[in-house]
Formats: C-alpha cells, structure tokens, sequence
C-alpha cells in the first residue's frame, strides 16, 4: 500500500478529511484548538511545514508541525491502522524535521499521553527521547 501513498503539504481543504482520520486514532486527543478556524491559523503561521499522505483522494497520515523561532514541535502524527509498518509515519516526520532545520530550528518537541503506550514506543524507536526533568503545565484562556 505505501507505493501508492503521496506525501505533499496540508492545506485547509484537508480538513475534514484529517478530523476524521485524527478521530478514528486511539491514543489521540483533539480539543477547542483543532477547530476548522485555528487549523487554518496554525497552517498559515507554518506554511510548508505540516503535512498528509494520500492514497486515492484518501487521507492516510497527517501531522502537524510548527515552531516559535526556537524550537519546533510535532503534534497529531496518525497514520490509518492499514496503512501502518510501511513507514509512513517516519517519512512524514523526516519531511517535518528538515523543514525544521531549513528553517534553522535544532531541536524538536511533542506531546505523548502518558497511557499512550504505542505512541511512547514509536517515538523512541525513532530516536526522540522521554525527558523527566521537566513538566507540563497549562492553563486554558477564556475568551469573552
């Protein structure tokens, strides 16, 4: 199946298309800031760096990825269940990490859920390592 599957850039045309993909993921969360409207601002305020694999009109990986001149950070990396172990998932964070580096970022960050299993597995397997001398704080803004 990867044969066939083209990796090019995310669009907000994608949309729907990736929602459906990132709802059907176990181990992925989504939240008031993957709305259609802040989708769309994070794409422009990162153009070239996020990214969807297609296969068919379909929609089979997706992944975010931004920086804030610092550091870069990855969020949302899926891939369908069927179109897993082809390396897909690799591709697409290789493609985000020398967009990174073209862009003079030399370090990367993302977010696991702590009974993400699966997720903390893949991550080390390709290299990221689980860093447990800081912690996550957050705090949601009200908008009025």
């Amino acid at each position: 199946m990867a044969a066939r599957v083209i990796i090019r850039e995310m669009s907000i045309d994608d949309y729907a298309k990736v929602m459906a993909l990132w709802s059907s993921i176990e181990g992925l969360a989504l939240g008031d800031a993957d709305t259609q409207r802040n989708i769309n601002i994070f794409l422009k305020r990162n153009a070239g760096l996020c990214f969807v694999v297609e296969n068919e009109q379909q929609i089979v990986g997706a992944i975010l990825c931004g920086h804030d001149g610092r550091r870069g950070y990855l969020h949302h990396l899926a891939v369908s269940p069927s179109y897993r172990k082809n390396g897909i998932a690799r591709r697409l964070v290789a493609n985000c990490l020398d967009k990174l580096k073209e862009e003079g970022i030399s370090k990367c960050h993302l977010f696991v859920f702590a009974n993400n299993q699966q997720g903390m597995d893949f991550w080390q397997h390709i290299g990221f390592h689980k860093r447990n001398d800081i912690n996550i704080f957050s705090k949601d803004i009200e908008f009025h």
